[in-house]
């Protein structure tokens, strides 16, 4: 089965109220352009409303980012809100309408867990929160379809400045099995999307082993300025994954026990690379598959986020990105994990 994976988010610092009236302006540029009808443009002008101010009263350096998912159903705005603290002490508190820290009527939490299709809360005291709420063009259930074996969630982000993202990824599912591409062109800006997207072309219909599909993204990109790319192969089924990659995307495997880096080989698709070849790990029953661009820090780790592997996986992938952005190239983030159904928040 195709899973078609959604443009860049559009991102907007939210650190006070003026900006909230611009990321709802954004919110309803992007629900005209999906068809959403009057109804479910409004809900999502509200969510965006909430989550933003939000940010602008109790949070340290806040951000939303908008992105559009497309769908049968008309397609889903999807808003993340992350910022870098206070955290909120009592989540299940803090979604119960009438709720305030600071004498405000508080609504806002609350009413986004009622107007969003899906919602989404991770938050540590002192150290941030993150949201995630999708808002559906029209009704759609919130759970999984039946047998899907994965739940997949990503971000990515243009360079400052860019109004086209040089990174791209892809995932296409079959049963228990699942392959995910991430591909970051050279530098930044259209020449970098050409790069990178001549890759997700050859990954749609390239078979064999991820280091197949890479040997012939590679004879297929020599027009283009080269890009690096990693492809992983994951099977729910056999409880393994198969990696391949060359260049800097960066790839870890992590569970409540475990974090393991997964090895790409130097080079660049379309440029130079060595010969290529497969990796297999053992893929335990609860972990997790990262996928990243080098627009995100490396060294990024999960200590104190008690209970993220058990989130939304673009909800865990928009809590690296709040700390791990490096703001000056194209940002990716991909995490890929066993289906679990997709609902509103407690």
């Amino acid at each position: 089965m195709e899973m078609k994976a959604m443009g860049p988010h559009l991102a907007m610092p939210v650190i006070e109220p003026t900006q909230v009236g611009e990321a709802r302006r954004a919110a309803a540029r992007l629900t005209h352009e999906m068809g959403f009808d009057e109804l479910a443009s409004g809900r999502a002008a509200l969510v965006v409303t909430e989550l933003g101010t939000n940010l602008a009263k109790h949070a340290r350096d806040g951000m939303l980012l908008l992105g559009c998912i497309p769908g049968a159903a008309g397609g889903t705005l999807e808003v993340l809100s992350l910022d870098q603290g206070p955290g909120i002490a009592d989540l299940r508190q803090s979604l119960v309408d009438g709720h305030s820290t600071q004498g405000s009527p508080g609504t806002g939490l609350g009413a986004v867990r009622r107007l969003a299709s899906e919602a989404h809360l991770f938050s540590v005291p002192g150290n941030g929160t993150v949201i995630v709420a999708r808002i559906h063009a029209k009704p759609a259930p919130g759970v999984l379809a039946h047998g899907q074996a994965f739940s997949v969630g990503g971000i990515r982000l243009s360079a400052p400045g860019e109004t086209v993202c040089g990174d791209s990824w892809d995932v296409r599912m079959n049963g228990s099995k699942a392959r995910v591409m991430v591909a970051d062109g050279l530098g930044h800006g259209p020449l970098a999307a050409e790069a990178s997207q001549a890759a997700i072309q050859v990954f749609a219909t390239a078979v064999g082993a991820p280091h197949a599909v890479l040997e012939r993204a590679h004879a297929l990109m020599r027009s283009t300025r080269g890009a690096a790319v990693a492809v992983v192969e994951l099977d729910a089924a056999a409880h393994s994954l198969v990696f391949a990659g060359a260049g800097n995307i960066a790839g870890r495997l992590l569970s409540g026990v475990d974090d393991r880096t997964l090895m790409s080989q130097h080079g660049t698709l379309g440029v130079q690379i060595r010969k290529l070849a497969d990796t297999s790990y053992p893929w335990p029953e609860h972990a997790m598959v990262v996928l990243h661009s080098d627009g995100i820090n490396s060294r990024w780790n999960i200590d104190g986020a008690l209970g993220i592997l058990q989130q939304d996986p673009t909800l865990i992938a928009g809590w690296l990105l709040r700390s791990g952005l490096r703001g000056r190239d194209d940002a990716t983030v991909v995490v890929i994990k066993r289906a679990q159904a997709r609902g509103p928040a407690p």
